[in-house]
């Protein structure tokens, strides 16, 4: 794919109102998430699940794309419409996570690196052949006692760039994603250190295998406190650190910034948006690829069942736009009870 594609690709998956829903879970990720609402979860139910956010009438205004997984991307709609075909032909963009999963890094207890280097190449072309026109791949860093170290948060770094080098070699725009965890207790300042940290080496690294800073969409985690912090920062202090962050480590040549909910409930992944967009104008798109704070409330409404399927797209359609207001920074409480 030429250059000029993939640049106006990564434009188009931060295209002003609009951001990413990732609908990417494993299988295990799935599996708790239909747990919640006691429903078994069978292939058809993923597909059927799917195929309700996907179909949604209207959310292609608030929506710019989908981050699929493996199984999710070779799926059909119940008319046998391909998944990435349908998505494509409602104006939504589709992608898929292609890392295999954060796993214990050797020598470092408590510390991950993620895998799926292996065969990349391979699996890149074959999701470009069944439509995907961008790329995920994730990082995790946790924040604990004498943790993250400088080697976990470089490998990791490392593993980002190379990924994201082949996904723009196979003529797809890659979002790199480095999720600095919630879990533990730390402060909303160590969370800003190693936030900057993070960042400034993945920046390194990308720019050392020579990805192409315009052709590539960055997943960052939000600067906040650790969800067993007794102290939990205010709404603005969440949305200042994050900002202050990114200021410093994130080039503007980057087309769009879209968060992770990283485990916030769904109002308040919306609020922190907002405050930050309430700011004022920034470098680069702050948007949102947010997972269970898209969906939550949908899967509630669903509960597995079909006649259900109106109430849970509605739930789908109200979020996103209550999102895709935030993108603006005219969020309102009001919003929620509309």
């Amino acid at each position: 794919m030429a250059s000029n594609d993939l640049k106006s690709t990564a434009r188009a998956m931060v295209a002003p109102g609009k951001g990413i829903l990732a609908a990417d879970e494993s299988f295990p990720t799935i599996k708790k998430r239909f747990d919640s609402i006691d429903v078994e979860s069978t292939e058809e139910n993923r597909r059927a699940y799917r195929e309700l956010l996907f179909t949604t009438a209207g959310v292609e205004a608030h929506i710019s794309g989908v981050i699929t997984f493996d199984e999710t991307l070779r799926h059909a709609a119940a008319d046998g419409t391909p998944f990435p075909r349908l998505l494509s032909d409602a104006g939504i963009i589709p992608g898929v996570k292609v890392d295999s999963g954060a796993k214990p890094l050797a020598g470092y207890p408590d510390e991950k690196i993620t895998e799926g280097l292996d065969g990349l190449r391979d699996r890149l072309a074959e999701y470009r052949d069944l439509g995907a026109r961008f790329t995920k791949w994730r990082a995790v860093i946790k924040i604990g006692h004498g943790i993250p170290t400088g080697f976990c948060i470089d490998a990791n770094a490392h593993a980002l760039a190379r990924y994201a080098a082949l996904s723009q070699e196979a003529g797809l725009v890659p979002i790199v994603e480095p999720e600095v965890l919630m879990d533990g207790d730390h402060s909303i300042e160590r969370c800003e250190k190693f936030t900057e940290a993070t960042l400034s080496h993945v920046f390194f690294q990308l720019l050392a295998h020579r990805v192409a800073l315009d052709e590539m969409v960055l997943k960052p985690s939000m600067v906040i406190a650790g969800k067993d912090c007794p102290e939990q920062a205010s709404i603005a202090e969440v949305a200042q650190a994050t900002v202050r962050c990114l200021l410093r480590t994130v080039p503007a040549a980057v087309p769009g910034i879209v968060f992770l909910s990283g485990g916030q409930s769904a109002k308040l992944a919306t609020q922190h948006l907002n405050a930050m967009n309430a700011l004022g104008d920034h470098p680069w798109e702050l948007s949102f690829s947010y997972g269970r704070a898209l969906q939550e409330e949908a899967l509630k409404a669903w509960k597995g069942d079909s006649a259900n399927v109106g109430t849970a797209q509605d739930a789908f359609l109200h979020r996103s736009r209550c999102v895709s207001a935030a993108r603006y920074g005219e969020y309102t409480e009001a919003m929620e009870a509309a």
